[in-house]
């Protein structure tokens, strides 16, 4: 992956705002300023051109849903032929994020990232539009599975009809990048997944995580953990131990480590390295006892918006400090050996 390129004058008012959008979503700003922009932008794709430049001439941008203040000086700075002064802000500023290196430039992919199917914040298109920028070579989808209803997860049939989505977006951008079909698959409490056998079957990738009774007993927990990674449908472990190191903050599940990572050794299931950075899951010491029992990484963004998918650069700087060789990262995998991987 790389960062963000900058943006370069002139530039398209849409593809203005939306960038914009990106690089608050990277630095983790307020959603009701990344909304502003994604707003903005919604409203001016729906304008005819003409009018678009009539009202940027007149004044009377403002007067359209969606439009501020800001948002319309953005706007009339790239219909005028310049650079917005509000982007070259945001783009001359340093990023927040690590640089990964050496490892970030060798990720191809993002195997955990959400659309506003589930409780993601942009449509499937703009996050594939994101992850071709990053220039990746693939980007799993993974929406939540039904159960968790306060993330809108989806049904069998919602699922499928987004699976008829992404084959559709796959057949009409013929451009050395491919959208993958997945799932973020909530463990039960006895290990099984929350999706029928035969929709999972019809996936390229399946993350399996934990999103409820994350403080289960120590050996029903350990029970739960390792039929999941077992499970021959499951390539990804997701956030392992569920912490959040962020605001109020969630301790992480407990549970024997050391047979959960083997049996991920075993049937050669991915341990997620989690790139949010609320999360930065596993903690340091599971990262290192994955890494001693062989595992296989995933070092994952867990993008719920565009600019989300640069998180990768905090996982992929772990991943270094932990010596952890870029061979045993998937995300470094062509999508034929990664697909080769997935139906094993």
């Amino acid at each position: 992956m790389k960062a963000f390129a900058p943006v370069t004058g002139p530039v398209d008012p849409v593809t203005a705002l939306s960038r914009i959008a990106w690089l608050l979503e990277r630095d983790r700003q307020k959603t009701y300023r990344v909304e502003a922009f994604r707003r903005a932008s919604a409203t001016v794709s729906a304008l005819a051109p003409a009018e678009l430049v009539e009202r940027s001439r007149a004044g009377t941008l403002t007067a359209l849903p969606g439009i501020g203040k800001v948002t319309a000086a953005v706007v009339t700075e790239a219909v005028d032929g310049a650079l917005p002064s509000y982007l070259d802000t945001l783009q001359q500023a340093p990023s927040p994020m690590p640089d990964g290196e050496p490892l970030a430039p060798l990720l191809r992919g993002d195997l955990h990232a959400h659309t506003d199917w589930s409780d993601g914040g942009a449509p499937l298109s703009e996050m594939a539009a994101a992850a071709v920028a990053l220039d990746y070579q693939w980007l799993a989808i993974t929406d939540h599975s039904p159960r968790l209803t306060v993330a809108n997860g989806l049904s069998a049939e919602r699922l499928s009809r987004q699976l008829d989505l992404i084959d559709t977006w796959n057949r009409e951008h013929d451009n050395g990048f491919r959208l993958m079909s997945g799932i973020e698959v909530d463990i039960l409490d006895d290990g099984s997944l929350d999706q029928s056998p035969d929709m999972l079957d019809r996936l390229d990738v399946v993350t399996a995580s934990l999103h409820s009774k994350l403080r289960m007993s120590h050996d029903p927990m350990t029970a739960r953990l390792v039929a999941a990674v077992s499970n021959p449908r499951v390539q990804v472990l997701g956030h392992c131990t569920g912490r959040l190191i962020a605001g109020r903050g969630r301790p992480p599940s407990t549970f024997d480590a050391a047979a959960v990572f083997s049996a991920c050794a075993e049937h050669g299931t991915a341990v997620e390295i989690n790139s949010r950075p609320e999360r930065v899951d596993p903690p340091d010491d599971l990262l290192a006892l994955a890494h001693e029992f062989g595992c296989l990484f995933a070092v994952d963004s867990d993008a719920h918006a565009p600019g989300q998918l640069e998180f990768s650069r905090l996982g992929a700087e772990r991943a270094v400090q932990h010596g952890i060789e870029s061979d045993r990262i998937v995300n470094t995998w062509s999508e034929e050996r990664l697909s080769a991987w997935a139906r094993r």
